[in-house]
């Protein structure tokens, strides 16, 4: 299997061991990205808002490294501390996805890595 690990500055290192993304033929799985500046490393102020947004655009920067889009995007995880925010990442999703939009699932967890509110992974298919 061919194998390629996709890495670029416009998103946030990986906190552990692990790749941004992996590319396998066509297929690239994306890590969770959570709301971390990439240049500075730390989590983004303001709320939900500010949260989903930088960490959709943290998942557009790892699409883009990957030789794809958003638009490549297939299937969806997204990871919320509440439950409460589901309606209002629904609204700030549409501005980064349109239709078709991917398969998706969402999860309440009790907590996210650096204190996150939100968090999202993909699996998209280019080519």
């Amino acid at each position: 299997m061919d194998r390629k690990v996709i890495a670029t500055k416009k998103a946030p290192a990986a906190i552990g061991p692990y790749s941004q993304a992996v590319r396998a033929g066509q297929t690239v799985y994306a890590s969770g990205q959570i709301a971390l500046d990439p240049e500075s490393g730390q989590l983004v102020e303001g709320g939900i808002d500010a949260q989903a947004r930088r960490a959709f655009s943290n998942l557009k920067a790892v699409a883009e490294a990957s030789g794809g889009s958003l638009a490549d995007c297939v299937k969806l995880t997204l990871f919320l501390t509440d439950l409460g925010q589901f309606a209002r990442v629904n609204e700030i999703m549409q501005e980064y996805f349109a239709q078709p939009y991917p398969a998706r699932s969402t999860v309440g967890v009790a907590s996210l890595p650096r204190g996150a509110a939100f968090e999202v992974e993909a699996v998209m298919v280019i080519g």
